[in-house]
């Protein structure tokens, strides 16, 4: 296990905690289920969030869930050893969405959007079993500017990822607690804590996926400046809706005439 004060851990959880108070993701009462993969980012926020539970000011609940999707050669037995000794209270349920997936998804496409689906809509059962108003998913920063490359790119948007947002059915909050944090600072974390990874045999089983050449993209822009994730995310955080070509978001004329006049001006 790693040791609790190391600095990696301090940054992580200082940045997740100013995160949390920001968009107001933990409050009073809440019963947040945390979904457990069984990877590095999932790890770090159960982690990090059941020890923030203990130094919060007010009193909130944390459930771990880990769903086994019947991969083929999957072991869920050092997750389980893990969660065991880790002191959090768990749940681990088994459905087989694999070969429904597999079913679905034609050869050489991307198995993450159906994946993702069905994990939510039984996760979502799960959380209403448990009693649970909160969803908390492991996405950090370099999920959230790989996702806004990926809707410029692909999509004709600009889309990141949302700190926090309430389910299409209205009935969970879901909340991103690492959404500022660094990849690389959760790698690190991660082999110090020696966390048991499990691997993906299904996403991980594809070559070439959009979002991988997003991360080598941003790899190769920090070959020229090393903090551009860093000024990516703060760009994410300085939006100005006057000098996108969308009216619905454009800001009235009277309100900000200036830089109306400078748009024109460029």
């Amino acid at each position: 296990m790693r040791e609790r004060h190391s600095e990696v851990a301090h940054k992580l959880s200082r940045t997740m905690t100013k995160t949390i108070s920001t968009w107001k993701l933990v409050e009073p009462g809440d019963h947040v289920m945390v979904a457990v993969s069984g990877g590095k980012d999932s790890y770090t926020l159960l982690d990090l969030l059941w020890h923030a539970r203990a130094r919060a000011p007010f009193t909130f609940d944390v459930t771990a869930v880990h769903l086994d999707q019947a991969q083929p050669g999957y072991d869920g037995a050092p997750l389980r050893t893990w969660l065991e000794g880790f002191g959090a209270p768990f749940q681990i349920i088994r459905r087989d969405t694999y070969s429904k997936v597999v079913e679905l998804v034609p050869d050489g496409k991307s198995y993450c959007g159906p994946c993702s689906r069905m994990r939510r809509g039984v996760l979502y059962n799960v959380a209403a079993e448990l009693g649970c108003n909160k969803i908390a998913l492991g996405h950090h920063r370099d999920d959230a500017l790989e996702t806004l490359l990926l809707n410029l790119f692909y999509a004709g948007k600009l889309q990141a990822m949302p700190a926090i947002y309430t389910t299409d059915d209205g009935r969970f909050r879901v909340i991103r607690p690492l959404l500022e944090c660094a990849e690389v600072d959760i790698i690190a974390h991660a082999q110090t804590s020696g966390y048991p990874i499990l691997p993906c045999n299904l996403c991980g089983s594809q070559d070439g996926l959009r979002r991988d050449a997003m991360t080598k993209l941003l790899d190769a822009l920090e070959g020229d400046n090393p903090n551009v994730r860093a000024v990516m995310l703060n760009a994410l955080r300085n939006v100005q809706p006057s000098h996108l070509l969308d009216p619905n978001v454009r800001r009235d004329s009277s309100a900000d005439g200036p830089s109306l006049r400078v748009l024109v001006d460029e």
